[in-house]
């Protein structure tokens, strides 16, 4: 029986790239139904972050005009991760197989056959990746490089540039619904969810109209997210300071008392010294083991929603 495969493409005022990439996914997918690599009953469904634009009206006229394309809009702007998240598990009911993308054009659709064949000889989790970063800024590729190294050493499993794109399969998409998590790192939480997985390799071209919506003011608070949901090395490393400075700061006191007794100190600079030395070295100690706990219930107990779904296509309502 051949999978129904569902595209998740998260769009955020993406009035300007939709008529160009939308007939390209369009075509990847009849070329696979044709080639009976997944089901007819195959689609792609579009999920509008938000926008300010004329995204969901595109979207909403693509879904009327053609029967291959769906849609879901969001309540109001949340982000891509939660996004593609709710993309994600709004397909799963849906599909065997989903594979997310972004709407931009810049990552190879043609890669996507080559994922569903690996699906088909039996990964759950195919990884798209990059062959280089040849047409990034030397900023943006250094920046890049040293995020991932940054994750790395904090602990966080990741696969080395490896965006959003990827197929995951139902019982893969099934195990991701019980990760409730509010602040979502989906690059890091796929890796935690195991399964068979392996990688397809593609080159990134430039975006195809329109511009990007990561700027670096979002490419830095994914980065922090990443490391703030996944991690609590950043509290282990408090800690640590906080013995440390402790640590110094005895030996602070112990040479101000001897300066003392040495009459080498101005009176009353000793026991100042003493006590704000002390008290520094305490209180970072104390800031990292309150931290560490409250890190363990911040990772626990995180319950708001990530997402509401406002709309759905009719093609959808009909169903």
């Amino acid at each position: 029986m051949k999978p129904i495969l569902y595209f998740v493409i998260p769009c955020y005022n993406e009035e300007e790239v939709l008529p160009v990439t939308a007939p390209m996914f369009r075509e990847t997918l009849c070329g696979m139904i044709k080639d009976d690599m997944i089901s007819e009953k195959s689609r792609i469904m579009f999920v509008n972050d938000g926008s300010r634009d004329k995204t969901w009206e595109i979207i909403d006229r693509l879904s009327k005009e053609d029967e291959y394309f769906e849609g879901i809009s969001l309540s109001r702007n949340r982000g891509h991760q939660n996004a593609l998240l709710g993309g994600l598990m709004y397909a799963k009911e849906r599909a065997d197989i989903t594979i997310s993308i972004d709407c931009d054009g810049q990552d190879d659709i043609n890669a996507s056959r080559e994922m569903v064949e690996k699906y088909l000889e039996g990964c759950d989790i195919v990884y798209g990746v990059r062959n280089s970063r040849k047409s990034d800024s030397f900023f943006k590729r250094t920046t890049a490089r040293g995020f991932y190294k940054l994750l790395k050493g904090m602990g966080v499993e990741t696969v080395y540039d490896h965006a959003d794109y990827r197929l995951m399969s139902k019982r893969a998409l099934e195990a991701l619904s019980e990760y409730k998590e509010v602040n979502i790192f989906l690059r890091g939480m796929v890796p935690l969810v195991g399964f068979k997985s392996t990688s397809v390799y593609y080159d990134r071209t430039p975006r195809l109209a329109g511009e990007s919506h990561y700027p670096l003011k979002k490419m830095l608070a994914l980065a922090f997210d990443g490391i703030t949901s996944l991690s609590t090395k950043p509290i282990k490393i408090v800690t640590g300071l906080g013995f440390f400075v402790t640590f110094i700061s005895f030996i602070g006191i112990i040479w101000s008392v001897v300066q003392y007794f040495l009459d080498s100190a101005i009176a009353g600079w000793a026991s100042t010294v003493s006590i704000v030395c002390f008290l520094g070295g305490i209180q970072l100690l104390s800031i990292g083991i309150i931290g560490s706990y409250i890190g363990k219930i911040y990772l626990e107990t995180k319950a708001r929603p990530r997402y509401i779904i406002a709309e759905a296509t009719e093609q959808e309502e009909k169903k």
